[in-house]
């Protein structure tokens, strides 16, 4: 019996395991670890400030996983690639043949002096990237209803980048709703050199806010949250004033990847960008966020990447060349208020462009401009992610990003 060992129980890690499933024979055992039995539908927690319940992102992680795969809760402490063995933190070993590191990114906010400090008083500083953040931030948002809101990046990369522009967008929209809106003066901050990574997308994002009437402090590096006086300070001797922040700590990879000397500087296991296996251990592929791919930590990706190592894992179990290349494909909705979204759709080497989607001329969905149908879709990918996309079933949209339908801009 040949043993697959999966850790995380999240977007990559269960849809490894169903498809795997399917394709491995009886001869394989797999199981997944994970610290809980609660699986979080983390697109949601953008909404719960707004309209979604907070309950409604929340299902157990065991009915999830396709009959044959083993769920075991605890929390992993250390790997051991020398010995193939997994260590849990009540001391129980793990062994595996092929193991898969799907553990993804988590916020740390320890690492910005004040910020841990001043987040834990749930009063004037608040987050949105735990579901505990984005609920008391619901709470929060009831009573606030002037003053100066700042939405905050702290670094890069962070899980799901455009979500900290789609809160700004959405906020803007709640103000503007209840009559508020000339009251809250909204600022975008971020350690980037505009609205985004990419200059397409910047200009047009950054386009968005200057219509909304959001103002953007760029090449804002944080040094420190000064939670008493409310403000929020660069190294570069920058202050900005807030009566409310919403910030986006520092993600980083979780702490076994470090304690086991599997990760870079930031915690995230490097790996070869196109196949997913680690670098330094041909029997260990790395999934989602956990990995250093030079691409969005998003759901996307995940769904994309894992899609592609499926028949990368089967060929590396023979000892074949491994036959997909993955392309960095990342497909992201910006929800921009007004009922509306946009959409991003790009790779490792092509930036977001306009176009249409995933039709060329026919779309229905519109690249880099907002839409209702766009909103529509980010909307009703909820109920693919539970329905369709855990369990394991191909969606009609290719993991190869594809030029079809898209437009370079004019030189």
């Amino acid at each position: 019996m040949r043993t697959l060992l999966i850790l995380g129980a999240g977007t990559a890690g269960t849809m490894a395991a169903n498809h795997l499933r399917k394709v491995l024979g009886d001869d394989w055992s797999i199981t997944v670890v994970d610290r809980d039995t609660d699986h979080h539908y983390q697109p949601g927690y953008l909404f719960v400030p707004f309209w979604m319940e907070p309950g409604r992102v929340v299902r157990d992680r065991r009915p999830l996983l396709a009959e044959g795969v083993t769920f075991v809760e605890g929390r992993v402490a250390l790997v051991h690639p020398e010995r193939s063995e997994v260590e849990l933190a009540d001391g129980t070993g793990m062994t595996y043949d092929w193991l898969i590191i799907a553990s993804g990114t988590r916020p740390d906010p320890t690492m910005v002096e004040g910020m841990a400090e001043a987040l834990a008083r749930r009063e004037d500083v608040h987050d949105f990237y735990t579901l505990e953040g984005a609920t008391a931030l619901r709470e929060r948002l009831r009573t606030f209803e002037a003053g100066r809101l700042l939405v905050h990046v702290s670094e890069m990369p962070i899980k799901c980048p455009v979500a900290p522009l789609e809160f700004a967008f959405l906020v803007e929209d709640h103000y503007r709703r209840r009559g508020l809106r000339h009251m809250v003066d909204i600022t975008f901050v971020t350690p980037l050199d505009g609205a985004f990574t990419k200059p397409v997308a910047a200009g047009e994002l950054g386009g968005l806010l200057k219509d909304r009437s959001i103002r953007l402090a760029a090449d804002f590096a944080v040094e420190r949250v000064d939670g008493e006086a409310g403000t929020l300070v660069a190294y570069d001797g920058r202050e900005l004033r807030f009566d409310l922040l919403v910030t986006v700590p520092p993600n980083v990879g979780q702490q076994f990847v470090v304690d086991s000397g599997l990760g870079n500087d930031a915690g995230f296991v490097p790996v070869d960008k196109h196949t997913l296996r680690s670098v330094e251990h041909e029997r260990i592929f790395v999934l989602g966020d956990a990995s250093d791919i030079p691409t969005s930590k998003a759901g996307s990706v995940a769904h994309f990447a894992t899609e592609s190592f499926i028949d990368n894992f089967l060929a590396a179990v023979e000892d074949r060349p491994l036959p997909n290349s993955f392309d960095g494909h990342a497909n992201c909705f910006v929800e921009s208020g007004r009922g509306q979204a946009m959409l991003l759709d790009f790779n490792y080497d092509t930036e977001p462009l306009q176009g249409a989607y995933p039709l060329p001329a026919v779309g229905p969905m519109r690249l880099l401009r907002p839409s209702r149908v766009n909103h529509l879709g980010k909307l009703a990918f909820e109920q693919i992610y539970w329905r369709m996309l855990l369990p394991g079933h191909r969606l009609p949209v290719p993991a190869e990003m594809s030029m079809a339908g898209k437009r370079r801009p004019k030189e």
